[in-house]
């Protein structure tokens, strides 16, 4: 269990350095931005959603590495899914998705990002 443990924290810190779906969208339909004041991690998601389903999603801000790591896997994952699943999702999947064990002092920074999305797409920019 520990070498596959050090195998998900290795991934985590990949994904600090190389984030997937980093960036702006030129013209997003949903949007929102968080900030956790606890650790300073900062957090914009923007989503094109078309016909009940995420057509794109970037996210952009400075965090620590787990709350830019399940950014980065949180917006892999819900890309072409449709509005139910993205409202259903939950802190088990991202748990799920991180693959690692989150002390409770850094749960803020683990779901940062889904608490983003789940505002963002309340947040109807039309």
């Amino acid at each position: 269990m520990e070498e596959n443990s050090s195998m998900y924290r290795e991934e985590i810190l990949d994904l600090y350095k190389n984030p997937l779906n980093k960036g702006i969208l030129k013209n997003p339909t949903h949007r929102s931005k968080k900030i956790n004041p606890l650790c300073g991690d900062e957090l914009e998601m923007q989503l094109i959603i078309e016909k009940n389903k995420v057509k794109d999603v970037k996210f952009s801000g400075a965090g620590c590495a787990i709350s830019i790591a399940s950014a980065s896997l949180l917006t892999e994952s819900i890309k072409k899914k449709d509005m139910t699943y993205i409202k259903n999702l939950n802190q088990k999947d991202m748990m799920n998705l991180l693959g690692i064990n989150i002390n409770p002092a850094r749960m803020k920074c683990a779901l940062i990002s889904l608490e983003t999305l789940k505002e963002a797409i309340k947040n109807n920019k039309k």
